[in-house]
């Protein structure tokens, strides 16, 4: 019996097989696209998945000034922020969010961020996320490939 194919092997940065992609997120709802974008971003769709190590890939995000929300959730979901001070609680809703400039990268990056471990590792994850609103990106020279993320489960 051969018990080096029982061996669990681990990937470390040197090894890891990281990629690029694109996922267009027009027409697409918010939460569902950011879960499958923080499973790629985690590495868990790879065989080689790692828990403590960032082997996932690095995904672009186009369109996303065009993704959706359900119900009435552009006006009533509510996120906060604290300034530090007291009372410098401040709310936020996925409406006003995208009406500041850089919007659509803001609302997309706190969704993400929220589904990502938190800790030192779970912001370098954050750091491979690239989001733009328009369907233009000036990542070509890194040929990245372009998934539909409704096949990933």
């Amino acid at each position: 019996m051969d018990t080096l194919s029982y061996k669990t092997s681990y990937v470390n940065k040197e090894t890891a097989q990281k990629e690029w992609v694109v996922v267009d997120a027009t027409d697409m709802v918010l939460g569902r696209l950011a879960t499958r974008v923080a499973k790629l971003l985690r590495g868990k769709y790879k065989p080689s998945f790692t828990p403590h190590v960032d082997c996932g890939d690095n995904v672009i995000i186009i369109n996303a000034d065009k993704v959706r929300l359900t119900g009435k959730k552009w006006n009533e979901r509510v996120y906060y922020t604290y300034t530090g001070y007291p009372g410098g609680q401040r709310e936020h809703t996925p409406a006003s969010i995208m009406a500041k400039p850089n919007g659509a990268d803001k609302l997309m990056r706190r969704v993400v961020k929220g589904m990502l471990p938190k800790n030192r590792l779970g912001a370098q994850l954050l750091s491979n996320l690239y989001v733009y609103a328009g369907s233009e990106h000036p990542h070509a020279g890194q040929s990245p490939k372009a998934i539909d993320i409704n096949t990933l489960k």
